[in-house]
């Protein structure tokens, strides 16, 4: 076989595969990046240049590529079991998974719905919230509508979709979405609040969110009784550009909804698993939602996974004769993988016995003193972080400068994925302050370069 190179690897891609998320146009003077290896937080193409992973994969990838206990665990399921329906049929990988997930959360969230990605997971509980509401009041008006931030995102089928607030995704489908009513997020950097945000901590003042909590209460009183549930990402909308929101809003706008019967949905597909600084974010808005929506880091970047944790409560309206109509029928032929239990599995292994979310704290910490380095260039505005997010937003008239950063970052050894003006770093938990101070670094030369 002759050597294999990035270019003619490229040039086989382009002739078969359609890219996700990505105007293909762009790849006629711009070449797809074929990866041979990786490990720890680098990447490796077939020409022998390396990248970090500055943004673990799309988020997925917690402890480095090829770790060393999840490939033991994959490896040993392996030769056990790789899959089998869950339809009827269960296994122990998942078994053990599901205690040991619904031992992290509070009571009482403790049944488990599972789906291979994290679009699937919204649709699940999309479809249960509604469903729930139908089981419990077949005679009364169904609650039909959904209700959503503005500035959201949750993954892009068609449910996702109608729940979500980005037009970029949303746009050309709005006939073919569900009924969502959109409350705005409060922003901190509507430039009344100052300029920089350093911890969430810091917006926990009500005068952050109380414009917003009167504008969903104007919608509550109209709609209220319309609304089967809220669903919003805590914390941190990591696809609205990174925005960091008061956990004090999160907990009072819950509070209100639920005060009308409406259900609450979690959207940690992005900050669950120790992104936000807590294992789950819940944690740190002291609300226990209705449904908790997982994937992405729950298998460490290696396997398809995802899952909705709700309750007993909601799980009883659905217990009933098949005759009923009541259950509900949803599958997806990959639900709960044994190969993708075991992964996930190992990953908890790893953050029982490693104490990740207290060191996780101290390497925040540590990286985000480096990232302050960049305040004092007068293009970087915002400069914001939660847990292991990290971000701020080039003040620049380019109309993809964004795309400059990225194509400029992986010819100098970084893997960055700016959301348009916004450029951020969600690296593996493994990464080093060497390398965190590396990437900063790099990071502060090319804006030097492209936009002094």
């Amino acid at each position: 076989m002759p050597n294999l190179s990035n270019h003619t690897l490229s040039a086989l891609d382009l002739a078969h595969i359609w890219h996700p998320c990505t105007q293909m146009k762009d790849h006629e003077d711009f070449p797809i990046v074929p990866i041979k290896s990786a490990k720890g937080v680098y990447l490796y193409d077939f020409d022998g240049s390396s990248y970090i992973d500055c943004i673990s994969s799309w988020w997925v990838n917690l402890f480095g590529h090829c770790n060393a206990a999840i490939n033991a665990a994959i490896t040993n399921q392996l030769n056990e079991l790789e899959h089998i329906l869950l339809a009827g049929f269960s296994h122990k990988p998942i078994i053990d998974l599901s205690q040991r997930l619904c031992a992290l959360l509070p009571r009482p969230l403790n049944k488990c719905f599972y789906a291979d990605n994290g679009s699937s997971a919204i649709e699940i509980a999309l479809k249960m919230s509604f469903h729930y509401h139908h089981n419990l009041h077949r005679k009364s008006p169904p609650r039909s509508k959904f209700l959503a931030l503005s500035n959201a995102y949750h993954g892009e089928t068609i449910g996702a979709l109608s729940v979500g607030d980005l037009g970029l995704y949303k746009h050309t489908y709005a006939p073919i979405l569900l009924s969502c009513l959109s409350v705005p997020v409060p922003n901190v950097f509507d430039g009344t609040k100052g300029a920089s945000l350093h911890a969430p901590a810091e917006l926990e003042d009500e005068s952050y969110y109380e414009r917003e909590l009167h504008a969903l209460e104007s919608i509550l009183s109209r709609y209220g009784e319309e609304i089967c549930a809220f669903i919003l990402e805590p914390l941190v909308q990591c696809a609205g550009n990174m925005h960091i929101y008061p956990k004090a809003f999160i907990k009072k706008a819950c509070e209100l909804c639920r005060s009308y019967g409406i259900l609450i949905i979690f959207d940690e597909i992005a900050v669950g698993f120790g992104r936000s600084g807590s294992m789950f974010a819940l944690e740190q808005c002291r609300i226990t939602p209705d449904f908790l929506c997982l994937s992405k880091g729950i298998t460490g970047g290696y396997l398809p996974l995802s899952v909705v944790i709700t309750s007993d409560e909601i799980y009883q309206a659905f217990y009933a004769p098949y005759e009923s109509g009541k259950a509900f029928l949803h599958s997806h032929s990959y639900t709960g993988n044994a190969l993708a239990c075991a992964a996930a599995n190992a990953v908890l292994d790893i953050f029982a016995t490693q104490n990740i979310i207290e060191q996780n704290r101290a390497l925040s910490r540590a990286i985000f003193a480096l990232w302050q380095e960049l305040e004092e260039l007068n293009i970087v505005k915002n400069l914001r972080h939660c847990g292991m997010i990290f971000a701020f937003e080039i003040d620049s008239s380019t109309p993809r400068a964004g795309v400059e950063i990225f194509r400029a970052a992986l010819a100098k050894g970084l893997l960055l994925r700016p959301l348009g003006h916004t450029i951020y770093f969600m690296p593996p938990y493994i990464i080093t302050i060497e390398e965190a101070r590396f990437v900063v670094q790099t990071l502060k030369e090319i804006l030097q370069a492209h936009f002094a």
